[in-house]
């Protein structure tokens, strides 16, 4: 029946074209081309096929311009590629973290996530929701407006007072993401610089590098954690130039750290500002949950920190912090602040009670690092070749586009396991990987099951093994409390 209705639509607007000349020729052209493109109306109907080839040459014939045909191109490139992405269509369930219900074509089905950001699984603790559903229920479900209109919430303006003590820092400022926070940020504090240079490692994420991209400013890219080359940049650049070091704490694809007491000695002796992105850190290392600078007694060297609400404080978000003259010529000069619509009153809520929680529990913290170390340890023992990091993210490397996307895929469909692959453009070709994130809510027995499940998708594509032998499990070491008593124990602190 739909093939029948599309048929005479078609037939109909091919016959409307023929009739009609200029722009309203070209687009409406175009508008069925797309459609059929898109796949609406080619099933099985011969005659509606039939009716697209006709109007495709009525395109070529009238020298019309096919727009679809560029995205088609663009698309085909990426399967060529074996990186075109598909998303997993899932639905988490709070009580039952790190579980949820993977509705795939043949219908729901339970599945365990393995590769989730949100590290402590905050998103789910009932001191977050309460908060969101008690802003909600008082403030409504919108922010009504930019900051400038009338987007500057009670709680907004608590969450920037809980992030500014967080860090020891004068003063915050929010954005609606951790990528727009630092597009903002570092394009709006170099420009603010004069003949600004900005000095950039060589892996900073991709809302670091647009940030420097917008800011217009000249920059030099030091090689990955070599604070010797960042030094011989700094040593050339004019030492009366403002010189701004832009830098994560914690590297979310290898899950290694920077030598962040290097980089502030640096900065001090050549008048370099510092920049650090802790938004893989924030909530999980150091005192209070402030990051990475924080654990290591090197925050109130760092001029600018930038975080995220998404991840460790399982809300939505992103932010600076640093002075209270910056941050406020930042809220003064950013269009991406100035011109959006601010974060609704419930996230707001929602994340200043999970700041302040995991600013005074470290249960979370302490139980996220040993099962990191539980998962590092099984996976090293079963012979599955992971990136040594010293932080809780565990990279599983695989080395092939193609075959990163099946292990995922067999990983879903045959052992109720979710890790997405992570390809080019994400990290380099030849160093795709699955990414393998445990939180305190992976307990052992879920740890067994995906060993188990990723030696048998390893054998299954043939992918290298390393010795066992010099590999040793001692279970002993480990908390053997099961995920679900876990659950219950955070619920409660």
């Amino acid at each position: 029946m739909v093939g029948i209705m599309a048929t005479g639509m078609v037939r109909r607007s091919v016959a409307t074209r023929r009739t009609l000349e200029g722009p309203l020729v070209t687009s409406a052209t175009a508008s069925l081309v797309m459609v059929a493109s898109a796949g609406m109306v080619a099933s099985a109907d011969t005659a509606a096929v039939e009716v697209i080839a006709d109007a495709r040459r009525f395109q070529q014939e009238n020298n019309l311009m096919n727009y679809d045909h560029f995205f088609d191109q663009a698309i085909a490139r990426l399967h060529d590629e074996h990186r075109h992405r598909v998303f997993a269509n899932l639905e988490r369930m709070a009580a039952l973290f790190p579980r949820a219900v993977w509705h795939s074509l043949d219908g729901p089905r339970e599945i365990v996530v393995w590769c989730s950001n949100d590290y402590l699984g905050m998103g789910q603790h009932p001191k977050v929701i309460y908060a969101m559903i008690n802003a909600a229920i008082h403030m409504g479900t919108g922010a009504g407006g930019t900051r400038n209109i009338a987007g500057t919430n009670r709680p907004l303006v608590e969450l920037e007072r809980e992030l500014a003590d967080l860090h020891a820092k004068q003063a915050a400022l929010v954005f609606t993401s951790g990528y727009v926070s630092n597009t903002a940020g570092l394009s709006t504090i170099a420009k603010l610089m004069p003949n600004c240079l900005i000095l950039s490692d060589a892996y900073n994420h991709n809302s670091m590098i647009e940030g420097i991209r917008q800011s217009g400013s000249d920059k030099r890219i030091w090689r990955h954690n070599d604070v010797t080359h960042l030094e011989e940049l700094l040593a050339a650049a004019d030492p009366h130039r403002p010189k701004l070091i832009a830098f994560e704490s914690l590297y979310s694809m290898d899950g290694d750290i920077a030598p962040v007491q290097r980089i502030c000695d640096l900065a001090n002796r050549y008048n370099a500002m510092t920049y650090c992105d802790e938004v893989h850190a924030v909530g999980m290392y150091g005192p209070r949950g402030a990051g990475v600078a924080a654990r290591d007694g090197n925050m109130h060297r760092i001029d600018v920190i930038e975080g995220t609400l998404a991840k460790a404080f399982g809300c939505l978000g992103g932010y600076i912090a640093g002075s209270a003259n910056l941050i406020d010529a930042v809220r003064s000069y950013a269009p991406s602040f100035i011109f959006t619509t601010a974060l609704p009153p419930a996230v707001c809520a929602a994340a200043t009670a999970a700041i302040r929680h995991l600013k005074a529990s470290d249960r979370e913290r302490e139980r996220h690092q040993q099962r990191a170390e539980r998962v590092k340890l099984a996976l090293s023992a079963a012979g599955l070749p992971i990136l040594a990091s010293s932080s809780h993210i565990v990279p599983l490397m695989v080395g092939d586009a193609e075959k990163c996307r099946q292990a995922s895929d067999m990983l879903l469909r045959d052992h109720g396991i979710y890790i997405q692959p992570i390809n080019y453009p994400t990290v380099q070709k030849g160093t795709e990987r699955l990414r393998v994130t445990p939180t305190p809510y992976h307990g052992d027995g879920l740890v067994d099951a995906l060993v188990e499940a990723l030696v048998d998708v390893w054998r299954q594509l043939e992918l290298p093994l390393l010795d066992r032998t010099t590999a040793r499990r001692d279970s002993k070491v480990w908390p053997t409390r099961s995920s679900e008593e876990m659950t219950r124990a955070l619920a409660v602190s």
